[in-house]
């Protein structure tokens, strides 16, 4: 064997590693923890229910850690969603982000750090949180009201930006 060859990976034909997450991996992440987020699910539940920590949990969410595809079947068969519900919404610049063939050949298990990609802003908790609050009011006629009212004030912010 040749003293420049690897053992069990191929030699980077991609990019260079930059230490960024995959923008993909933060996306598919980002859908995790809405969906689950939604349901009123911990991290721990989440994990305890496909057999992994809260902190295995945490690092798919954020798009530290690739999430395999049987994972992924694992996550959608729990959350109660199709396998695509994951890949839905996202942003062009994540759907033609390059894949660095040295991560794919590590089984992308590898620790990434996050930064550079903001996750979709549908995904914080305080949408969450309102989204949950909003669901919650039972009368659908105040419900309406609520909604055109916070257009209303969106719009004015933007009316007023403009002047």
């Amino acid at each position: 064997m040749p003293a420049t060859a690897t053992r069990g990976r191929r030699a980077s034909a991609g990019r260079p590693k930059t230490g960024k997450p995959n923008p993909i991996d933060v996306h598919v992440g980002s859908r995790v923890r809405l969906r689950r987020t939604l349901l009123g699910m911990s991290q721990e539940k989440l994990g305890e229910a496909i057999g992994l920590t809260f902190q295995q949990v945490q690092k798919y969410e954020r798009g530290a850690n690739r999430i395999g595809a049987s994972r992924l079947f694992d996550l959608s068969r729990v959350l109660d969603v199709p396998v695509s519900f994951f890949f839905d919404d996202m942003p062009a610049e994540a759907a033609s982000a390059p894949v660095d063939d040295d991560e794919a050949a590590a089984g992308g298990f590898e620790e990434r750090s996050s930064g550079g990609y903001e996750p979709d802003p549908m995904a914080k908790r305080e949408t969450l949180e309102l989204v949950r609050a909003y669901y919650r009011i039972n009368d659908p006629s105040v419900r309406k009201r609520l909604f055109e009212l916070t257009k209303a004030v969106a719009n004015s912010g933007m009316v007023e930006a403009a002047e």
